[in-house]
């Protein structure tokens, strides 16, 4: 029908004319109630924002000769990140010479990956980049 028309019968029906699709040939339109239409899309959004779960990432840092207290006292820290639900990304500095020692680096994740191996899994393995060896653990399932 034409615009006119459309527009019309809106009027009388005291609604709205909105174009749903207007790169159609001819653009299609619907009459309805805009405000209503409006207001019912940002309760749906509101609704969907409401139900969705933000994952964080929570970063713990130590050098590659870390005592075994320490690592104790850091893994209890990210066993409660993994427990809400959070990511944690391991991160060892190397300082100075160090990093030529690589191997004690990959020591101290693999003492901190047997400490917290209960609560997670693996997501991003121990790579250096840099002067960092970083690791990524993610909650189990």
């Amino acid at each position: 029908m034409s615009s006119k028309q459309a527009l019309e019968i809106a009027a009388e029906r005291q609604l709205d004319l909105v174009k749903v699709a207007p790169q159609a040939k001819p653009p299609v339109c619907r009459i309805m109630d805009y405000g209503k239409f409006k207001f019912e899309q940002s309760k749906k959004e509101k609704e969907a924002r409401k139900n969705q779960k933000v994952i964080s990432i929570k970063e713990i840092r130590f050098s590659p000769t870390i005592e075994d207290h320490d690592l104790n006292f850091k893994a209890k820290n990210a066993q409660k990140f993994l427990e809400d639900g959070d990511k944690v990304k391991v991160t060892i500095r190397f300082r100075g010479r160090e990093v030529d020692h690589a191997a004690f680096g990959e020591k101290a994740l693999g003492r901190f990956y047997d400490i917290v191996k209960d609560n997670c899994v693996v997501e991003k393995p121990a790579k250096l980049e840099g002067r960092n060896m970083i690791m990524v653990l993610a909650p189990k399932q």
